[in-house]
Parts: structure tokens; sequence; C-alpha cells
């Protein structure tokens, strides 16, 4: 078994329980650890034998710009739909901040942290 993580995903995106915060939008930044077997692409050195983590970012990305009322939503949708395109993984760890949050003082960051 292998663990793939990629970190520091930024995106700029419009989810929020508050209307103004699904128009005007904030940063968020998404970490994933991803575990699946890497035997093959070791051995080979082939992209084809790989869980492609190009693709998977590409997946995150789309499944970001999707709104939602809350961060515990938006794991979620990521999460199925890496676990729909991608039957290679066998464990995800995912985690979905927002920066900055509107909650009336001063808050770095909120996280929501979905696995299965």
């Amino acid at each position: 078994m292998g663990v793939i993580e990629i970190e520091g995903m930024k995106f700029y995106a419009y989810h929020g329980h508050f209307a103004a915060e699904q128009v005007v939008g904030n940063n968020f930044e998404v970490y994933v650890r991803l575990e699946a077997n890497c035997n093959a692409a070791a051995q080979s050195d082939k992209l084809e034998d790989a869980l492609n983590y190009q693709a998977v970012y590409e997946t995150i990305k789309d499944v970001m710009q999707i709104k939602s009322a809350l961060l515990e939503n938006v794991a979620q949708r990521i999460l199925d739909a890496l676990y729909e395109r991608y039957p290679e993984i066998n464990h995800a760890r995912l985690k979905v901040s927002k920066m900055n949050p509107p909650m009336g003082g001063e808050i770095e960051r909120v996280s929501v942290t979905l696995e299965r």
C-alpha cells in the first residue's frame, strides 16, 4: 500500500451558509490523503499504472466550483467523486478549510475533515 498526499490546494469558491458568502465567495484550502496500491507504478515507472494525482486534483477543482452551504457537504461530495472516478483508492482522508470565515472574530480558518 502507498500513500499519496496533495497538500495546499487553494481555491476561490462560493460556499457558505449566509447568502453573501455564496455571492462574494472566499478562499478555501483542501488537503487530501489517498491510500492505494502503488506497487505497479513503482516498478513500471508508467503513469497508466499509477493513481493519476493530476486527475485527482482536477476532480477536486471541479467539485469545489459547485456551491454548498456547509463544508461537510463539500467534503462529502469530493469524497464521493474520488471514489466514483478512482476505484483504486482504498482509503481517503479529506480536509476542507475556509480561510478567514465570517464568524465575528479574527479566525484564520475553520476546517472539516472526513474520511472513509
